[in-house]
């Protein structure tokens, strides 16, 4: 019964925090305080989610090489494009925000472990990703749970994608409460000390407990279910659509090391999928003209009906 009645609180709050959030004033840029994080964050970046191959064991990006991509980006990250023939084409640059410079850190990748700077997958995993990719128009079953507007997943939600890379993060007693602005979700992290819930209660985002060590709060995840995937954005490169477990654990560190900047970092663990834990880290960078604004997203929307009508019309021209 406690756990119903939790379950049933933390659902009701959520739509408050939600509205509480918007109404929120901003922070006072003259105030700074290691474990205050509240405020707007955002993280969008040109630095790539793996290694790229070629780089082999290069961890950091010189200086000189720092302006040299950054520059290229300028040049060509703002132009349309047609689209190529057999393509309807997407949105203009105008709507997306996926960033123009890299980390402040100048890695070469936001993941930082394994060395390579490469997710360890194991071959299941990209079997798995690849046979949803291949039966998408087929059912709704085999798409992106992002493209379904049930969620984009926890960690998933903190990797950056084309646009909406912001996060509003309120702090109360008891609570730290983090506003994605990308499917509206408001994720509520408990800091009492509590359990995680039993493990036959499965969640697609899991069942997230925060607790401070110092000055970062870190925030234990597990508890999930088996139906979502760990990215869900086309930034994460071959790392979209790879499966979760239930055997999922996720631990997240937030440090906040200036009056701009939160490091975040985040080690994933799944042996169903990788051979290894994973890290990732991706600075948030304090933004106080960033307004977030509802992001409409709803189970059932137009480009689900779309690509599953998309589908049944290629199955008529079959031979």
């Amino acid at each position: 019964m406690r756990v119903h009645i939790r379950i049933l609180f933390l659902c009701a709050i959520a739509g408050v925090f939600t509205s509480a959030l918007h109404a929120q004033s901003k922070p006072s840029a003259s105030t700074f305080s290691p474990r205050d994080l509240e405020g707007i964050w955002t993280n969008p970046t040109i630095t790539p989610f793996e290694r790229p191959v070629e780089l082999g064991d290069k961890e950091f990006l010189t200086e000189k090489e720092v302006k040299e991509l950054e520059a290229r980006t300028a040049v060509t990250g703002n132009r349309d494009r047609p689209p190529q023939p057999g393509d309807v084409g997407s949105y203009n640059q105008f709507w997306f925000d996926s960033g123009t410079r890299v980390v402040k850190t100048a890695r070469t990748s936001l993941v930082i472990e394994p060395k390579n700077g490469r997710v360890p997958l194991k071959p299941e995993a990209e079997a798995k990703r690849d046979y949803d990719a291949a039966h998408n128009a087929e059912s709704w079953e085999y798409m992106s749970v992002w493209d379904r507007c049930i969620t984009r997943g926890v960690p998933a939600g903190m990797f950056p994608a084309g646009y909406n890379n912001a996060y509003q993060i309120t702090q109360i007693p008891g609570y730290v409460v983090i506003l994605y602005e990308m499917i509206h979700e408001a994720r509520i992290i408990p800091l009492d000390n509590s359990p995680h819930l039993p493990s036959a209660i499965k969640l697609w985002n899991g069942d997230s407990r925060g607790r401070w060590e110092g000055n970062t709060l870190v925030v234990d995840t597990t508890n999930y279910n088996n139906k979502g995937w760990i990215a869900t954005s086309a930034a994460t490169g071959r790392i979209k659509g790879i499966p979760q477990s239930e055997a999922l654990h996720v631990v997240e560190r937030f440090t906040r090391v200036d009056r701009n900047t939160i490091n975040y970092e985040v080690t994933i663990n799944d042996p169903a999928y990788y051979t290894q834990p994973w890290k990732v880290a991706i600075p948030l960078v304090r933004d106080a003209e960033y307004q977030i604004f509802e992001y409409a997203c709803q189970e059932g929307n137009y480009a689900v009906g779309n690509i599953l009508s998309g589908g049944r019309a290629a199955e008529k021209n079959v031979p």
